[in-house]
């Protein structure tokens, strides 16, 4: 029942009593809800004290899901929840929940597939009229508020108004409430059976068969029949990076050769050039922030000049791990720009949180100036020509206008400029290159790239002097950093071989982004995340399935990059946590149907979701399930322990039918289906003396460009382990392990990294330091291990 403190009472002329609310958003954490604690709308939290008003009450819920960074949210706000006439209705008829959809992704999956079902189309805000009892009866996303500019340009057959849509709900409750609940109940119905993805393949034919890798064939084909070839990427506008499909792509030109035999050779060389080239179209993009770093979400128009200005921690992580693995096969400079510009972003105010961790967002919209009390979308990071000129000086402007594409009246085309918020304004994006402009300008290349870089430093600096940055979403995600201690891992192997200081700088992130989960979000006696951190303390959201899979591939990654066992061992205590709060058990009782987004542990105090679901297919975010079972295979290959391998196998053939399907939407466990087909080659680094006389004289380490005498011995291991595993390490056909048996130590600073692995891993616990009596690898794959000295 909810707290005095929170309602209050009014008694009319009879026996009844009137509910007036208040607003309870002072009590959130979250930046986002907090926001609205100040809207004349009462808004409600997603307790129990806000579900039992609305049981109490008989009152239809209205719940409103959106996030900090998101444009429309803010318009919606603006709009709706700050006039007083919606508030009136909101406050009287209906308990109006705010919920951050970063804070509780389970509750907005939900009604996120049903709106979606129902509209064919979601997107944020998120706004669905509820049940007492949290059934959907109608949804949707941004609905025009009284005075919406966008309404009324579209005149009549623009979209019905909110206005419109709650004084209509409000009556089909009072007047039809039976029909009501049973369509709403019907609706539920339906939704629990499109929640049961990745549990028909245990009753389907063929429910004992494994997967083949032949349905990698089949989702390239969808993407290459999708390709634009003009300004890459899958789709018409609006235009996503989808940093999971083209990782997917790229994953093929590294495979075995056992998948290119299937897929074909000329394929698997196209899927490459297709994900290059879309990476290069989007660094050259007005996705990207060209001035200062850092990528926006997605793009409005069809060739990523346009963007949606948010910047999103998880889209930074995905694509520096994907703009990671597009260099390392194709060695496109342009990709190794993007490269540092998104180290320097994460690793940077305002998304580096100075206590380690990172921050989630910064907000599309700002102050266009200090004096300004309307926020613009896009407002930090549009110029004009006039701009231009005064920063930079009539011949640099005239450069750096043609190099960006800045035109005098601007080069937002009006259709994408609803609410008239770029006029005469410039998104930059590279138009001409350096070669073309010194043609053009009879100028030297170099020189032009000297007025590039310099007019780039004169910008930053102009921008941050007389403009208000965007907002930041200061929550601390796990699920987010897991994604961005993974990237940042398989970055800093990469720059090893590049820039030895920015590779440490990578790592060094790493690390403290860990550390500080470890010590804030992450009970040791129990295995237990949760999963937000902000203002100096944590929120009482437990863990959910993303949480520990990111973090979990995270540590694996930050393994590979340190080979410091404390990471493994942490990782292998958050699995064994989801294995047993989070498995999906099928019919039989031994076999798992993969992992389900929330735990089976409930919250005192906070009502689950309606449904439990499982994740298998690729979103903004990589698929949980996907992660998961490339986790699993993970463990396997370092622990050699086959309880994963099994789990692995029972993962990815749960969403067999879905996958047989539609393989292009599950192509993260398509990677995890290659590894149990083909198996996962282990390359173990063995340290078996410090004496690197025996070593220096392959021919591998002769080609090393720093003199052996400064290298240590556990430095050349590595380099040899890396260059035996090759690329495949980005898939889950290859891993990597490093194992320090030395009875001592004369490298200064040196430890023993690996005393967890040994006792874990049965393969190691025989070994003896001086037998053999130098350093070797060892190769391990489906069952059988051969060794090679060094």
């Amino acid at each position: 029942m909810a707290s005095i403190s929170n309602m209050q009472m009014e008694s009319t002329a009879g026996s009844e009593i009137r509910l007036k609310l208040v607003n309870r958003l002072h009590e959130s954490k979250s930046p986002y809800v907090r926001a609205h604690m100040n809207n004349p709308v009462a808004w409600q939290l997603w307790d129990s004290e806000a579900i039992d008003l609305a049981k109490r009450f008989n009152k239809l819920i209205f719940i409103s899901i959106g996030y900090s960074a998101c444009h429309w949210c803010h318009v919606m706000e603006k709009e709706s929840f700050m006039s007083p006439e919606i508030s009136s209705i909101l406050n009287d008829s209906f308990i109006p929940i705010k919920v951050d959809r970063e804070e509780r992704p389970d509750i907005d999956d939900v009604y996120m597939n049903y709106v979606q079902a129902t509209t064919g189309s979601g997107g944020w805000p998120l706004n669905v009229f509820l049940t007492p009892d949290l059934e959907p009866v109608f949804g949707g996303t941004y609905w025009p508020g009284p005075n919406s500019s966008s309404r009324s340009r579209l005149g009549a057959g623009g979209p019905i108004g909110f206005i419109d849509i709650l004084e209509k709900l409000r009556d089909v409750w009072r007047t039809q409430q039976a029909r009501c609940l049973d369509s709403a109940k019907e609706i539920t119905r339906q939704l629990r059976e499109f929640a049961e993805e990745g549990t028909h393949s245990q009753y389907g034919p063929g429910a004992d068969e494994d997967l083949e890798i032949e349905l990698l064939e089949g989702a390239y084909q969808h993407f290459a029949s999708r390709y634009d070839p003009v300004s890459g990427g899958f789709s018409k506008a609006p235009k996503f990076p989808t940093p999971a499909n083209l990782s997917f792509l790229l994953r093929l030109g590294t495979y075995p050769t056992a998948i290119s035999d299937i897929v074909g050779q000329d394929e698997c060389a196209r899927a490459t050039t297709m994900a290059v080239n879309t990476l290069i179209k989007i660094a050259r993009g007005g996705i990207r922030d060209h001035i200062g770093h850092g990528f926006a979400r997605y793009s409005v128009t069809i060739d990523w000049s346009l963007p949606h200005f948010e910047k999103m921690l998880y889209d930074q992580a995905q694509l520096l791990d994907v703009y990671a693995d597009a260099f390392r096969l194709s060695h496109e400079p342009e990709l190794l720009g993007a490269i540092y510009d998104l180290v320097i972003y994460l690793t940077s105010p305002p998304i580096q949180s100075p206590t380690g961790g990172f921050f989630s967002s910064e907000d599309a919209d700002s102050l266009p100036t200090p004096g300004d009390t309307e926020k613009r979308e896009g407002a930090f990071y549009v110029w004009t020509l006039k701009e231009f000129q005064q920063v930079l000086g009539p011949r640099d402007a005239g450069v750096c206008a043609r190099h960006w594409g800045v035109l005098p009246d601007g080069n937002v085309a009006p259709e994408n400029d609803p609410h008239d918020e770029f006029m005469n304004q410039n998104v930059l994006s590279i138009q001409v290159t350096p070669s073309k402009l010194a043609k053009e300008f009879g100028l030297s290349e170099d020189e032009v790239i000297r007025i590039i870089k310099s007019a780039k430093q004169k910008l930053r600096e102009y921008r941050d002097k007389t403009r208000i940055r965007p907002d930041l979403d200061d929550k601390i995600i796990v699920s987010w950093n897991g994604l961005a201690v993974a990237a940042l891992a398989k970055c800093s192997i990469l720059l090893d071989e590049i820039d030895s200081p920015m590779a440490v700088k990578c790592r060094a992130a790493a690390v403290e982004a860990v550390a500080f989960i470890r010590k804030n979000l992450f009970e040791s006696s129990t295995g237990q995340l949760w999963r937000i951190y902000r203002d100096g303390s944590r929120a009482n959201t437990p863990g959910f399935a993303d949480d520990y899979a990111y973090l979990i591939n995270g540590l694996l990654s930050l393994y590979e990059a340190t080979f410091d066992d404390s990471h493994l061992q942490v990782a292998e205590q958050l699995q064994r946590h989801l294995n047993t709060h989070f498995i999906a058990p099928g019919a039989d009782p031994s076999v798992s149907t993969g992992y389900y987004t929330t735990s089976s542990t409930p919250t005192s105090g906070v009502p689950g979701p309606l449904l439990r679901l499982k994740g298998g297919t690729e979103s903004a975010t990589p698929s949980v399930n996907g992660v998961i079972a490339r986790n699993l295979l993970w463990l396997y290959s370092l622990l050699e322990d086959k309880e994963y391998l099994k789990l692995a196998r029972q993962t990815c053939n749960a969403f067999a039918v879905e996958i047989i399907q539609h393989p292009f939407l599950f192509v993260g466990l398509l990677d995890a289906v290659v590894g149990l087909e083909i198996g996962v080659r282990n390359v173990t680094g063995i340290l078996c003396t410090a004496d690197t006389s025996a070593s220096t004289g392959s021919t591998t380490l002769r080609a090393v460009s720093k003199a052996d005498e400064d290298i240590s011995s556990r430095d050349l291991v590595i380099r040899r382990l890396r260059i035996e595993a090759g690329p495949g390490t980005s898939t889950s056909t290859a891993k990597l392990s490093l194992v320090d048996i030395r009875p001592s130590f004369s490298e200064a600073g040196d430890r023993n990294k690996s005393i967890w692995l040994r006792s874990r891993n049965p393969l190691f616990k025989d070994l003896q330091p001086g037998q053999p009596p130098r350093n070797f690898l060892l190769v391990c794959q489906v069952g059988s291990c051969c060794r090679i000295d060094l």
